[in-house]
């Protein structure tokens, strides 16, 4: 005799083996989409002022990466919705090797509108190496989703340090083809894309999101952190508040990067100097990854949003103040720039994962990023125009006192949570 207390639960999947392997293959395109957007950061500013004659449009091509990776955003976002997250960041990183063949194409004709165009489509590769995060974490248990965003974001490191470091063999390689030295990191950026496309389309499965819906259609998960579901107006202010910290360390970041190999320059150093600042700042953008993903699982959102801000603000100072010949101090201000950024990355990527319910997850999240890259574009734009007109150590302590916002929405997010 059977009973409908007798019918076993629907079978969930068991989600812990699938974790691990998509955060190996998450990894392993990581390392080499990392070389990919070092180029761009490295000498998409020299190779505008080499072009133009012109320090104060020098910011223009971080501008338009960076206003290209918005564009991304959301298409990655949306074709992850719909389809999961390999077909969508799979695409983005072949529309990215596109762009680096698009400006090596614009260098050896010494075509700036080509170049301007070819670097905006070059951004869906930085969109999608900042969109893979949150494929670590659509598997992820509520207590570790910093901790796999991390883990994620520290595959970067190997491949945003090696890239900058081979700036000038990679220079010297290109003269070998005639095509101008300082376009020749474009080469390794290309080739980097389409090899992280390559391991994402072939060993991204299962796809994560796929998964988690799967899981989420079981009842396994209620609520966003699993628990109950967030209202309306929770969902809102999560997403407002994660997006604000991500939004600020992005547009305090981008500004003060994009000019300092510029000012390295205009101080005699060569672009070997500005490769070692560049990639000791990516290694702090990234190698701290996984401190900082225990330190905000342990010790909550709010509290690192706040050292992000403090972060910023002390590179700021230090940019702003250290001699325009001194590398190490410049290297310095650069590695706090970097972990300042990663403290608010990490911590508004965990608040938009814990409120948003994973039906529009991927969409939402490309959304945000849309912001983050708008910000980006802002700074990486205005950065030139103040450098033009006041100097790079006006920019440096400006951008630093501006990340002192962090610390009153870190107070707002305490007192919603």
């Amino acid at each position: 005799m059977t009973s409908a207390t007798q019918v076993p639960p629907a079978a969930t999947p068991d989600t812990a083996p699938a974790q691990r392997r998509v955060l190996r293959v998450l990894v392993a395109s990581q390392i080499l989409s990392g070389a990919g957007l070092a180029a761009g950061v490295t000498v998409g500013a020299l190779l505008a002022q080499d072009m133009l004659g012109s320090t104060g449009l020098a910011g223009l091509p971080s501008a338009l990466l960076t206003a290209g990776s918005a564009l991304a955003a959301v298409i990655v976002g949306r074709v992850s919705q719909t389809r999961g997250r390999r077909p969508g960041l799979t695409a983005g990183y072949l529309t990215g090797a596109i762009g680096s063949a698009g400006v090596i194409a614009a260098a050896v004709l010494d075509s700036p509108a080509l170049l301007f165009t070819a670097l905006f489509v070059y951004g869906a590769g930085t969109a999608t190496n900042l969109q893979a995060r949150y494929a670590g974490a659509d598997l992820a248990a509520p207590g570790h989703r910093a901790r796999a965003v991390s883990t994620v974001l520290v595959a970067t490191t190997l491949g945003g340090v090696a890239g900058p470091n081979l700036t000038a063999p990679a220079g010297a390689f290109a003269e070998t083809l005639a095509v101008p030295h300082l376009a020749g990191p474009f080469l390794l950026s290309g080739a980097a894309y389409v090899l992280a496309a390559l391991v994402l389309a072939l060993w991204l499965r299962p796809d994560p999101l796929l998964l988690a819906r799967a899981v989420a259609d079981t009842g396994r998960e209620a609520g966003p952190a699993g628990g109950e579901p967030a209202t309306s107006a929770q969902e809102g202010r999560g997403v407002a508040l994660g997006a604000l910290v991500m939004v600020l360390t992005q547009l305090v970041m981008v500004a003060i990067m994009t000019m300092t190999p510029v000012h390295m320059h205009d101080h005699g150093h060569g672009t070997a100097a500005s490769g070692l600042v560049i990639a000791i700042h990516i290694g702090a953008m990234y190698l701290p990854s996984p401190l900082t993903g225990w330190l905000v699982d342990h010790y909550g959102r709010t509290r690192i949003a706040a050292a992000s801000g403090v972060t910023l603000l002390a590179a700021g100072v230090l940019a702003a103040t250290a001699p325009g010949d001194s590398v190490a101090l410049l290297a310095l201000a650069l590695a706090l720039l970097g972990l300042g950024w990663n403290f608010g990355l990490v911590t508004g990527t965990a608040i938009i994962t814990d409120t948003v319910p994973i039906a529009t997850r991927a969409r939402t999240q490309g959304t945000v990023d849309v912001a983050v890259a708008i910000a980006g574009a802002t700074g990486g734009m205005a950065s030139g125009v103040v450098v033009a007109a006041t100097g790079y150590p006006v920019l440096a302590l400006a951008c630093g006192v501006l990340s002192l916002l962090l610390l009153p929405v870190a107070a707002a997010t305490a007192r919603r949570r």
